[in-house]
């Protein structure tokens, strides 16, 4: 069973840096070459998308399964495991609250700015959510790197 989760930890936490590596690298450079008129009711559509089953299931994942994994006693653990473990599930914590403190306020802010014009909507949008998306992103990956250090160690 302890294998099983910790290969879970690492399957979620790698699908989930994975996505937002791709809209670090990605998606957000493509955005950022829109017009103001096109980026807001673009961000605003993938803001409206995102939020579904799959992305909502692997967001709860990457705490769930290195919790659950920490959670069932293994004889044998060593200390560099469980400690790479833990600071595998600190890292997806701390990237969920990022995302709850900054990325979803930020979404919601957007999403409501309706009677401003495109280019005032974006100028408070865009910058400061990519910058939360760029701290996320980095402890999405740390949270990946550690978990699968963890597995092999």
């Amino acid at each position: 069973m302890a294998t099983l989760l910790l290969a879970l930890s690492a399957i979620s936490t790698g699908l989930f840096a994975g996505y937002f590596l791709i809209f670090q690298t990605g998606i957000m450079p493509a955005l950022a070459r829109l017009t103001d008129e096109q980026f807001v009711p673009a961000m605003r559509r993938i803001n409206e998308l995102v939020p579904r089953p799959v992305f909502l299931l692997t967001f709860f994942a990457i705490v769930a399964f290195p919790s659950a994994a920490l959670a069932v006693p293994v004889e044998g653990r060593s200390d560099n495991q469980k400690w790479l473990l833990v600071a595998g599930l600190v890292c997806a914590i701390i990237n969920h609250l990022v995302t709850i403190g900054g990325n979803v306020p930020l979404n919601n802010s957007l999403a409501a700015a309706t009677s401003r014009p495109d280019s005032v909507a974006r100028a408070a949008f865009e910058s400061r959510w990519n910058a939360c998306h760029l701290v996320r992103t980095l402890f999405s990956v740390a949270a990946f790197v550690l978990i699968v250090s963890a597995a092999l160690s």
